[in-house]
């Protein structure tokens, strides 16, 4: 288990954080700020670092530059009180680690910290395509972490959203994301998926293409779930299960891997009904003619139009 060097220490959500890693036994050392930091790293050596609350991330950024002229392979959980999309462009071009801002959830920052300490894992699992504000792509390895990490990216890049819209989007976007990397990749990290977030004037749009040969479609109308195994769940009706989870879906304390754990509990398919269950919480899905690429589509300031059945693996 690699160390956490943890900067700054008069922030209530810093102290969270170091409870919650010394409780998982995870090896902690503080740094006042940049300058200690910095002597820090050239004394030894760390797994990752989490920034202070209190800095800007611009001012984190330099400090990562500085970091990673002592140790290369340092990884960086940054802090901030605010973000913009230029900022979470530079973050990702910077190969940040994850990016959070107020209000912070400390158990989210350090289930990531714990993981990325545990070792094996590199910046490079996110590779940054395109960016500009407004448009951002990015390519990322099939690994449950990975998928926390984009989750952390997206709920920036959204963060201009009003609170009810962003958590439908994000609802959608996980459950995509993880049915993705699921059965599109199998939890391969030699395999990729692309990502890209579009902002409009009137909409929020997520565009998900995993490496998969594609969903099956169930008959229109259809209220059950196909179980990629054992055939159709029978009388599991689409409401219910939506009203089941969204309130698991929507608390950000919620880490990945814990949501799997609670649909293998409640008895669920893993993964099939991501897609249904996206449906629920979006205004459009769509997908390409195979069934590997799909659309999340959140409007703003419209009605939305009719919905598409959605499709499952």
């Amino acid at each position: 288990m690699g160390r956490v060097l943890v900067i700054g220490s008069d922030n209530p959500v810093t102290h969270t954080i170091v409870d919650l890693l010394s409780t998982a036994g995870v090896p902690i050392e503080f740094a006042a700020g940049p300058v200690a930091a910095l002597q820090r790293l050239r004394a030894r050596s760390f797994a990752i670092t989490i920034t202070s609350p209190g800095t800007s991330i611009d001012e984190d950024l330099a400090l990562l530059n500085e970091m990673r002229l002592i140790r290369p392979g340092i990884k960086c959980i940054v802090l901030a009180p605010y973000s913009t999309s230029q900022e979470i462009i530079a973050a990702l071009r910077a190969r940040v680690f994850a990016c959070f801002t107020a209000p912070f959830d400390a158990q989210a920052i350090a289930a990531i910290a714990r993981e990325a300490a545990s070792g094996g894992l590199t910046d490079d699992d996110i590779h940054l395509i395109s960016a500009r504000p407004g448009w951002v792509t990015v390519r990322a390895n099939c690994r449950l972490l990975t998928a926390e990490r984009l989750m952390s990216f997206a709920r920036e890049l959204s963060s201009q959203m009003q609170d009810d819209m962003r958590d439908a989007i994000l609802v959608s976007f996980r459950e995509i994301v993880l049915n993705a990397m699921e059965h599109g990749a199998a939890f391969n990290p030699e395999q990729m998926i692309e990502v890209t977030a579009v902002r409009t004037r009137r909409s929020f749009v997520f565009h998900v293409h995993d490496p998969g040969s594609g969903f099956r479609q169930e008959p229109p109308g259809t209220d059950r779930i196909a179980d990629p195994t054992d055939g159709l769940i029978a009388n599991l009706a689409v409401d219910d299960l939506i009203s089941d989870l969204t309130d698991d879906l929507t608390n950000t304390t919620d880490n990945i891997v814990a949501h799997i754990r609670r649909r293998e509990e409640k008895g669920l398919p893993p993964g099939g009904f991501g897609l249904l269950l996206a449906r629920g919480a979006v205004d459009e899905l769509l997908y390409n003619e195979i069934g590997n690429e799909v659309l999340l589509i959140k409007y703003i300031d419209r009605a939305p139009p009719i919905q598409i059945d959605p499709l499952v693996h």
